[in-house]
């Protein structure tokens, strides 16, 4: 079998999701749903939106939030029709080993491995600097040498917060995903009260006129706009890496998947029209322009909320990406691609307390000693290339296997496949020469990698070569 047609079948991994896997399996709808909105809704709902309406769409934003989510909902329906049909840990990785192959399966996985992991060291960053500046406000200063990476001020030699808290998640994640995800979603519930809280004071404060003209820069910034704010409504692909934690995968996991976008959408588009409605749109390209449009109408209590709210909505998205990059990790060890080693469960805890700890340790260093520019070019690459394959899959596989059942189905395919590998390929074509040249980098060393270990050790090279493949 060569490392193009090996694959797993799909019907086995539907029986094993269901098994004993030695994770506990704790996580109902409203769980996994926080861990999909924990990877959404970060502080950019208080800085892209109004970044978005005052440099590319004007009040038309709330088009680009609505263009932008009709194509991540396309790949968010694909992931869906495949978290029901194949509930185990790896989303899009152990998608396209079943669909796809080998060889493809490793390239997405290694792909991810890296991007959830960058995430989580430029969140990191950013989440500091946010809280630092919050502590400077209350009068409590780190000491110089604390305060940055080197190169990102005078005297600075290690962002303290940043390293801290990727090792306090990478703690709460190893203790158990029960008490994570509950940590996980009180933070959630704090992020979403306080931005409805937002939502509904400015909706008082709304003047129409500032709505006029709702097009400044035409329809194309309209568009230009929806490629800003893409990358705030994606996110949700990292519960799917928990589906051997879900305690009902098949139902649960494609109602959460759309839960969380619908969700997210909602409050991104409320965000615009009140943020546009309460000052001009050419008055929001700042830093914070939610906190500054508020506390120019003399609503200055409404910035300790709104840090209060982006400190807690960063955290719960260190968390959703520290998990899916740690369950990406143990199910490519389980498979024997990466070495076993890795895949152990923790006896008491039940969690894959090795890869958790290494992505903690490893992001805690990075965030600690690399200025946030240089780690953020590389995030967003990596997942447009999995919602391609993945949308790529629900085609390939309504073709080979229409027979399998589907908890939940993917509506007008081809189409809505189509749109999600369009507007992705879209997205990846416009990132910088730079961009791509990192990434490929970091593929032929993936690929190097896999040539030299793990072809030779994945589960069906070693001993497992007579499980059937799929047509």
């Amino acid at each position: 079998m060569s490392v193009l047609t090996r694959k797993k079948p799909i019907d086995q991994l539907s029986e094993h999701a269901l098994s004993d896997t030695g994770l506990k399996r704790v996580l109902g709808p409203w769980s996994l749903t926080a861990i999909g909105l924990g990877g959404i809704i970060g502080v950019g709902i208080f800085v892209l939106t109004g970044i978005a309406a005052a440099t590319q769409a004007g009040p038309g934003v709330l088009l680009s939030f609505v263009i932008a989510g009709l194509a991540s909902a396309a790949a968010a329906l694909c992931y869906a029709e495949f978290a029901g049909m194949i509930p185990v840990a790896g989303s899009a990785y152990t998608y396209s080993y079943a669909v796809l192959g080998e060889l493809l399966a490793w390239i997405i996985g290694w792909d991810l491995l890296l991007e959830y992991t960058l995430v989580v060291a430029v969140v990191a960053i950013g989440w500091s600097g946010y809280l630092s500046s919050v502590l400077h406000e209350l009068g409590w200063t780190l000491p110089t040498w604390a305060q940055g990476a080197p190169g990102t001020g005078p005297g600075h030699v290690f962002d303290l917060l940043a390293a801290l808290i990727n090792l306090v998640i990478a703690g709460l994640l190893t203790i158990g995903i029960q008490w994570g995800s509950r940590f996980n979603s009180l933070l959630v519930g704090i992020k979403l009260a306080i931005i409805l809280l937002v939502i509904a004071i400015g909706a008082f404060y709304v003047n129409p006129a500032n709505w006029h003209p709702f097009l400044p820069f035409g329809f194309n910034g309209v568009v230009k706009g929806a490629a800003l704010v893409f990358f705030a409504v994606f996110g949700y692909d990292t519960l799917t890496t928990a589906a051997e934690e879900a305690r009902n995968p098949q139902k649960d996991l494609p109602r959460a998947v759309i839960f969380s976008l619908a969700i997210a959408l909602v409050l991104y588009i409320g965000m615009s029209l009140v943020l546009t409605g309460i000052a001009p749109s050419s008055s929001l390209n700042n830093p914070a322009p939610v906190a500054k449009a508020f506390s120019d109408l003399g609503l200055k209590w409404t910035t300790v909320v709104i840090s209060i709210a982006a400190v807690a909505g960063i955290t719960s998205v260190l968390f959703s990406f520290m998990l899916a990059a740690a369950r990406i990790w143990f199910a490519m060890s389980r498979d024997g691609l990466l070495p076993r080693w890795f895949a152990k469960i923790h006896p008491g805890f039940k969690t894959p307390y090795r890869p958790t700890w290494i992505i903690g340790v490893v992001t805690a260093v990075v965030a600690g000693l690399t200025p946030i520019a240089e780690v953020a070019e590389l995030v967003n690459i990596g997942t447009l290339m999995a919602f391609v394959i993945v949308c790529a899959s629900v085609m390939v596989l309504r073709v080979r296997r229409p027979d399998l059942e589907r908890k939940f189905r993917t509506p007008l395919v081809p189409l809505i496949p189509l749109i999600g590998i369009g507007f992705s390929i879209w997205l990846m074509v416009s990132l910088p020469a730079i961009t791509w040249l990192r990434f490929i980098t970091w593929m032929v060393i993936g690929l190097a990698i896999y040539l030299l270990y793990g072809m030779r050790n994945s589960i069906l090279a070693e001993g497992h070569q007579d499980l059937p493949s799929e047509p």
